[in-house]
């Protein structure tokens, strides 16, 4: 069974501007893969396609064995699938004025009432599992400090903390690391590999940073233009590739390039253009 599988997602907006075209693909459980292309080559939409945030107009999206959406129609039981789906955007999605803790616990929001939620009425059970994921992600000590006093880095992880109290068995991030120093996006990154390598959370990321999808993931998608132009091995990334890829915005992504990034790949490794 797919963690994820993707058939002919086709997405339009207003004028009919296509963002996305004929996407397909699966992620096995328990992968981790990067999705790389340039502002603007459809990689939000698909993270929020998904996740069922957006609908398609048209394709299919199964979780686990289960239709999400298919033909421009989300499934009767999407709210109940979406349990399982944890999603990390770079903006956080924290409220700074109450605590980290009570933060992380509105992961619970899909299986609690919702009276109960919005009153903060958590069990003691409830209580102690937010705390453990909390824990989980090194912010045990900043339980009951404002979101607001948290760093960046802090609040990316308290996100990924929200995913797990939730039960997310796939988690979807949005350009999770685009507004954090090195250090915290190193962090975040590393939380996030964690996550995948010891509970076998399935890591489905959007990323700008060639850099970061060399050194996390073995697999990666490359999106030009809201079609898939890439689809395999990481290491098979060439810097021409790249530059293609990226367009104007190559420049910018080679100033300061990371020797590992930019190693020539293995003879068995070269990249295969997507049909």
């Amino acid at each position: 069974m797919h963690a994820i599988r993707v058939s002919g997602i086709t997405k339009r907006y207003a004028a009919q501007t296509l963002a996305l075209r004929d996407i397909g693909f699966s992620a096995a459980p328990g992968e981790m893969l990067t999705l790389l292309g340039a502002s603007g080559s459809g990689k939000s939409t698909l993270i929020r396609i998904l996740a069922g945030l957006t609908i398609a107009n048209a394709g299919s999206v199964e979780v686990a064995g289960r239709m999400l959406q298919a033909d421009g129609n989300l499934a009767a039981d999407a709210r109940r699938m979406r349990q399982q789906i944890g999603v990390v955007f770079q903006q956080f999605n924290l409220v700074g004025q109450i605590s980290v803790l009570h933060n992380v616990m509105t992961g619970l929001a899909p299986r609690i009432p919702l009276a109960r939620m919005l009153l903060r009425r958590f069990t003691r059970e409830e209580h102690l599992t937010a705390l453990d994921a909390l824990a989980s992600v090194g912010l045990g000590p900043q339980a009951f400090q404002r979101a607001s006093t948290l760093s960046g880095g802090q609040q990316q992880r308290a996100a990924l903390a929200r995913a797990l109290v939730q039960g997310a068995r796939v988690i979807l991030a949005d350009e999770p690391v685009a507004s954090l120093d090195p250090e915290s996006a190193r962090r975040v990154m590393e939380l996030l590999a964690k996550l995948n390598r010891e509970r076998g959370i399935t890591v489905v990321m959007s990323l700008h940073q060639v850099p970061l999808a060399r050194r996390y993931t073995t697999r990666t998608i490359g999106l030009k233009s809201g079609g898939i132009v890439y689809d395999g091995p990481t290491a098979g990334l060439t810097n021409d590739f790249l530059h293609d890829l990226y367009g104007s915005e190559a420049e910018e992504l080679f100033a300061n390039p990371d020797p590992q990034a930019t190693a020539s790949p293995a003879p068995d490794q070269r990249f295969a253009l997507a049909g």
